[in-house]
């Protein structure tokens, strides 16, 4: 048993400390805010996000971030990407004396700094800090109810790694490691923006052909960007690239999914949809680091770029599609 805490009590942080608490740690479930803690303490759920999954008798609750990582063996980061480093200069000073196995399962890029998360953890928390990535196919929804799953820890800290993945792992849970964060954490902001492109094209009728083409053009895309950043290609046709592309891009359980079918039945009415989704879509923040950065890196990521300015409202759903089907042929592998 370990003492961790998780921080974020979204739908993936509620999610996951369900989970552990079930493996059967000591675990508390940070909330930036007392009236939600305090919600989620009576209830003994998460009803707004994950109604008719109850709490493990070992999951606790407060608003105290402090408390909450007090002699802990683990801290676990499950913050929107936007908030990323604000929670982790918070986090810091709590650390001072104890330094325990630190990693997150935020999914996305830093947006004014255009930095993967571990380079912005590595400035806060230290250069020499060991730390981790979870990340995988896996809905929360389908979590919290203990349905099979499959995640990676990344670390470049064999002992970081197994920390993590001997934490979750339990009965039909499992978690392999590897070394590759970068290829684990730009497959994990890619799918996002590929789920919105699929969920464009299902939401225009254009069919599962042309949904096969862009998960597989969209798998290009993420290889593309990954080496470009200092990734492994092969990261991508594990479970962070390949199984999480296909998770987020065929199942309505993906906000992101919907937000682009969403947005091909209003007319792109970004800022509608985002309301009625009601939660963080990290693919509009994705696709807007993403784009900053293959302008900076000269990459051709013609998906990408497509959402990119459907998102910023410069084309149709119908444009982007017709935008793609017109480009040019050329070698597959190009």
């Amino acid at each position: 048993m370990q003492k961790i805490a998780v921080l974020g009590a979204g739908a993936w942080g509620t999610a996951l400390a369900i989970h552990l608490a079930r493996v059967g740690h000591s675990v508390t479930l940070w909330s930036h805010s007392e009236a939600s803690a305090k919600q989620l303490r009576t209830a003994r759920e998460n009803a707004r996000y994950l109604k008719g999954c109850p709490f493990p008798e070992s999951l606790q609750v407060t608003a105290d971030l402090a408390k909450s990582v007090s002699e802990v063996d683990g801290v676990l980061l499950v913050v929107p990407s936007h908030v990323f480093r604000e929670v982790l200069q918070q986090l810091e000073p709590l650390l001072a004396v104890q330094r325990p196995h630190i990693a997150w399962a935020t999914k996305g890029f830093e947006p004014d700094s255009l930095l993967l998360l571990h380079k912005v953890a590595k400035e806060v928390l230290g250069q020499d800090t060991p730390l981790a990535v979870l990340s995988g196919p896996t809905f929360a929804e389908e979590v919290a109810h203990g349905l099979p799953t499959a995640m990676v820890s990344a670390s470049k800290s064999s002992d970081e790694a197994d920390f993590w993945a001997q934490a979750f792992h339990y009965d039909n849970f499992r978690i392999y490691t590897q070394d590759d964060v970068v290829g684990v954490e730009v497959g994990g902001a890619y799918k996002n923006i590929m789920a919105i492109a699929t969920g464009v094209s299902d939401g225009l009728g254009l069919g599962a052909n042309a949904r096969a083409a862009l998960i597989s053009r969209g798998m290009a895309e993420m290889m593309r960007l990954s080496q470009a950043l200092g990734g492994n290609t092969e990261t991508m046709m594990g479970l962070a690239g390949l199984g999480d592309l296909v998770l987020t891009c065929t199942d309505d359980l993906s906000r992101n999914r919907r937000f682009g079918y969403q947005l091909a039945q209003a007319g792109a009415q970004v800022d509608a949809v985002i309301e009625n989704i009601g939660q963080v879509v990290e693919g509009v923040k994705a696709v807007r680091a993403v784009h900053q950065l293959s302008e900076k890196l000269e990459l051709d990521l013609p998906i990408m770029q497509q959402v990119y300015r459907l998102i910023e409202g410069d084309i149709s759903p119908q444009q982007a599609a017709q935008a793609l089907l017109a480009r040019d042929g050329k070698a597959e592998a190009e």
